[in-house]
């Protein structure tokens, strides 16, 4: 599961950040930069106010590569009571030597590494966090205004990232200027957490206070385990349907139209390693892929994200599966696409179309159509009893 990050900046706006739904409350002084920390007194008091509603998060600032720096702000922020304190980690010479420096403590508090899309960075970086203890990786932005992290870094990078950090047993967090498109575009690569803060602020101003309807549609957009409890005592029993739809549950239309839309993409042609013979494995061929999917949809008309299915899911899936290296058949290589696509909830039907344009004076490949069967879609989306979809 993927949990919700709101940075805030005081008690009030923590409140506000729970009462939303959020699984994070992240500490920082926006105003101060990239990684602007509390007061140590400050923020010990916020910690105190969260009191355990929330894990609880705090950046330790935006400071040189100095190891012995860097230790004692650990030290400062960890006294605080917060879980995780997280550490820019700038591209400095001297950076793997801070991180060699925070073996100890590491060893005593979940440290979260951060990392940033628009400096020099290699994924390699996860291996010696896990060496030094770190609890976790986290990429972001240090330039904000400079571009989002999709902007900076493509899912193909992203996803290496997240894997490295599967492999070493480490959380993976990702951020950076993020906005709610970001949000279905990322959750495939299966992220431990996404962070936010602009886009949880009046007009996206990250400096500005939180704006409550924007945690709500990001909320909506994050799947959470919260929203499938039981109501509480006095709750109102209440399912909001079009959010149903966004998970795969299906929703009879009583006007007798059709249950689903079609979301295409047409004539998208990408490099890729393909083909059975030898000749084909010295280089790239041109592919051009159609894919159209059929989504179920609500009983209203669509009014934002969380009533549809972006496009770039689709483009993104299939420059992953491009990425993973050389397939020797179209139809192996439909097939992925065909079942990344119906991986996506809202997916009921997709039909993939692959060809290969350089094999002679015609385009040449193979069209295929898959569909989630009733029983797969139960497997994956059991309908919840008397669900409240609050997030609370």
């Amino acid at each position: 599961m993927t949990l919700f990050l709101a940075s805030v900046t005081n008690e009030a706006e923590a409140d506000t950040a729970i009462a939303g739904g959020t699984d994070i409350i992240d500490f920082k002084d926006p105003a101060k930069g990239a990684l602007g920390a509390l007061e140590p007194q400050t923020l010990r008091r916020a910690v105190a106010h969260v009191a355990g509603r929330r894990r609880t998060s705090a950046v330790t600032g935006d400071l040189p590569m100095d190891p012995q720096t860097l230790i004692r702000a650990v030290d400062d922020i960890a006294s605080t009571g917060v879980d995780y304190v997280k550490i820019g980690l700038f591209d400095d010479q001297r950076r793997a030597s801070c991180i060699e420096a925070l073996s100890g403590p590491g060893n005593k508090f979940k440290l979260i590494g951060v990392v940033f899309a628009d400096e020099t960075v290699d994924v390699s970086i996860v291996d010696q966090l896990a060496v030094a203890g770190f609890h976790g990786a986290m990429i972001d932005t240090a330039r904000k205004g400079g571009g989002r992290l999709l902007s900076r870094r493509d899912p193909v990078w992203l996803s290496a990232l997240v894997e490295r950090c599967r492999r070493n047993g480490l959380m993976a967090g990702l951020a950076g200027s993020l906005e709610p498109p970001d949000v279905p575009r990322l959750l495939p690569l299966q992220p431990d957490i996404l962070g936010f803060r602009g886009a949880l602020c009046a007009k996206g101003e990250r400096t500005a206070k939180l704006d409550p309807r924007a945690i709500s549609l990001l909320r909506d957009l994050i799947p959470s385990d919260a929203r499938d409890r039981r109501p509480k005592d006095g709750e109102e029993d209440r399912v909001d349907y079009r959010l149903l739809v966004g998970r795969g549950y299906a929703v009879e239309p009583t006007d007798g139209a059709s249950r689903t839309d079609r979301i295409f993409v047409r004539d998208f042609v990408v490099p890729v390693h393909i083909g059975a013979y030898r000749s084909e494995h010295q280089a790239t061929q041109r592919v051009r892929f159609n894919v159209e999917a059929f989504v179920q949809r609500g009983t209203h008309a669509p009014t934002d994200l969380r009533d549809v299915l972006s496009y770039d899911v689709i483009t993104d899936a299939i420059r992953r599966i491009v990425a993973e290296g050389h397939v020797e058949l179209a139809e192996v290589l439909a097939e992925r696409v065909a079942g990344a696509v119906l991986g996506q909830p809202r997916v009921a039907k997709v039909v993939v179309r692959v060809e290969k344009l350089d094999i002679g004076p015609a385009a040449v490949g193979v069209e295929i159509t898959r569909e989630k069967t009733a029983e797969a879609a139960i497997l994956r989306h059991p309908a919840p009893a008397a669900s409240s979809e609050s997030s609370g």
